[in-house]
């Protein structure tokens, strides 16, 4: 391969790639993407991502102030969240384009896959296995998916396949935290071998296939061949984590899950996130809120979907606004625990849901609040309310900021507005 001879002295893309004998091969970053004699900024950038997605929404006239910028007035949802304010930042306006459907909507909360009234024909690879893929390996658990009621979430593969959720929180932390016995731990490197054995097998199926095939399967069949590297890889590092002890942390395993309080299991399950985070047993992680009977808690009656078709009722707009004040504050509570462990800024934390308006089934203006990950917050980013602003830029910034060069996610239309590291 010929290596062009650069001009080290003047600037060169980022992008700027080498090419030979039908080979391109992206260049790191290098000296000459920056003008000469300049010095490259030391930017630390996060490396966790947590999103929390909300199957009823929020309702967006107690969520959103009135007053945008740095010097908004907080709402009423939000004046729990003021010795944070620095933490945070809002987002109104903003939705995924081409998403409807209404609570069926839910399948698109992160991967932002368009769909037609909710029917996705096939979904696209949501935001934190995207996170996963690259850099999950670094963890004894690529990636954490949980759900407060049953195994449906909003986490997808490449492939689009649905990844079921943790939602026994003492399964969960069993699984996380207690030590497997020599036995359970014989059985798992055995049972990963033989995957690994199985990959050498079809690999050498396929390479012999290959050379019957014309060029453009053979391109399909070599992307395939790195997909396979990826997982074999992958498998070696599980191996490695078998034998590995795993962490002791300082909570009580969860016995009894208060289903007659959806805050409460909520809690529960954020604090599971915080330990595991905590421990870097994993670094992103979702958890899907879907909406148990909240009967539990003080001053409410009636059940929590029932509520949040509220109509417009004083009454049920009371008890909804009981429920969801509780949702904010114990994601402010996780927040705090973050930051007094030093995590915060290193970790991208998503509160949202695929509802702006529950009451009636509505999938524009998405409340969104996002904090941490050494971006600059204290604001309110507000958008147009009709003609919503692309939600996905934000999650291609998130991306970003994370290091990954992704030019694009989903229907995103570049990095989000208004936002500074």
């Amino acid at each position: 391969m010929n290596i062009p001879n650069f001009n080290f002295q003047r600037r060169l893309s980022r992008r700027t790639l080498l090419r030979g004998a039908g080979i391109s091969l992206a260049l790191p970053l290098l000296d000459a993407m920056t003008p000469a004699f300049a010095a490259v900024p030391q930017v630390k950038k996060a490396k966790r991502f947590v999103g929390v997605s909300l199957a009823l929404g929020l309702h967006n006239p107690y969520l959103v102030p009135e007053t945008s910028g740095r010097q908004y007035v907080p709402s009423r949802y939000l004046n729990s969240l003021q010795d944070i304010r620095e933490e945070f930042s809002v987002v109104s306006g903003s939705s995924h384009p081409g998403v409807s459907g209404g609570h069926t909507a839910e399948g698109s909360i992160f991967s932002a896959c368009p769909n037609q009234s909710g029917a996705t024909s096939r979904n696209s690879i949501s935001i934190d296995q995207l996170m996963a893929k690259h850099l999950g390996h670094e963890t004894r658990f690529p990636s954490l998916v949980m759900n407060t009621s049953r195994q449906a979430s909003p986490s997808y593969t490449e492939n689009g396949s649905m990844i079921p959720a943790q939602h026994h929180a003492m399964g969960l932390f069993t699984k996380l935290f207690v030590n497997d016995s020599v036995t359970e731990q014989a059985r798992q490197a055995e049972l990963i071998r033989r995957g690994r054995s199985i990959m050498d097998v079809v690999g050498a199926e396929a390479k012999s296939l290959q050379r019957e095939l014309g060029a453009g399967d053979r391109d399909k069949l070599d992307a395939w061949f790195t997909s396979v590297r990826d997982l074999e890889q992958r498998l070696v590092a599980n191996e490695e984590w078998v034998n590995r002890p795993k962490p002791k942390v300082n909570m009580e395993p969860p016995t009894k899950m208060p289903r007659d309080n959806e805050v409460e299991v909520q809690r529960i399950f954020l604090d599971i996130a915080h330990l595991s985070l905590a421990t870097d047993s994993t670094r992103f992680i979702t958890l899907h809120v879907t909406g148990n009977s909240v009967s539990g808690i003080e001053g409410v009656e009636e059940n929590y979907h029932g509520l949040s078709h509220h109509g417009m009722d004083d009454e049920k707009l009371d008890q909804l606004a009981r429920v969801e004040q509780g949702v904010i504050d114990q994601w402010g509570a996780f927040l705090r625990k973050l930051k007094q462990d030093e995590l915060l800024d290193d970790t991208m934390v998503l509160l949202t849901s695929n509802l702006g308006n529950a009451s009636s089934h509505d999938n524009k203006n998405m409340p969104v609040l996002f904090a941490g990950g050494g971006f600059k917050h204290g604001q309110h980013l507000a958008f147009d309310g009709k003609n919503n602003y692309p939600l996905p830029n934000l999650y291609l910034s998130f991306l970003q900021r994370l290091g990954l060069e992704q030019e694009q996610f989903a229907t995103s239309t570049g990095t989000m507005r208004g936002l500074e590291v």
